[in-house]
């Protein structure tokens, strides 16, 4: 089996403010936590990764800054992960200033490093920031995996739509269940 690393992408404070977000919160962090547990058990490492921008925003997106949005500020709660989230200190964090988890961090160096080779997907929002993860991981031959409770939107209509897109062609949407029952043999079970 290649060597997975599971990313969970923008868990932050400032993503939980719009309504669709807050109903699946204690969910979508109960399954995440599940999932990150279980990668931890088989060795396999877990990044965070959230978006940040300067309180200028002279590293904010184009709409952010015509738009004068206040999101994901450098030095204030939002950009913060999810308290509810259990991390340690093994985890890996990497700040992205994009939807895609591969521009401009050094992702590339980073997976090189672990000889990463399967790329698990966790977070949201799935219509911007997971598809973005997926494409570009896919662009670079990796495969990819979505775990099916692990990720929304706030937009549902386009969680739908983009999960349908990317199942079978540029990822794979997986269970926790079929997680499990995959990294078996590597946890004992």
């Amino acid at each position: 089996m290649p060597q997975p690393a599971v990313f969970v992408i923008d868990m932050l404070n400032d993503c939980f403010v719009h309504a669709d977000l807050k109903q699946l919160r204690a969910a979508l962090c109960s399954s995440i936590n599940e999932l990150t547990a279980l990668a931890r058990a088989g060795g396999h490492p877990v990044v965070w990764v959230r978006q940040e921008f300067e309180p200028d925003l002279s590293d904010a997106t184009i709409d952010m800054k015509a738009q004068g949005i206040r999101m994901f500020i450098k030095g204030t709660k939002g950009p913060d992960i999810l308290d509810e989230l259990t991390r340690s200190e093994s985890d890996i964090e990497i700040v992205k200033k994009r939807y895609s988890i591969f521009f401009g961090t050094g992702l590339d160096q980073l997976l090189h490093q672990l000889d990463i080779h399967l790329i698990i997907l966790a977070g949201v929002n799935t219509h911007a920031c997971i598809r973005t993860a997926a494409v570009d991981a896919y662009q670079r031959d990796l495969p990819v995996q979505i775990v099916r409770e692990c990720v929304a939107s706030k937009d549902t209509h386009h969680h739908d739509v983009s999960m349908n897109y990317m199942n079978g062609g540029i990822a794979t949407v997986t269970t926790l269940a079929q997680l499990r029952h995959q990294w078996a043999p590597a946890l004992g079970a």
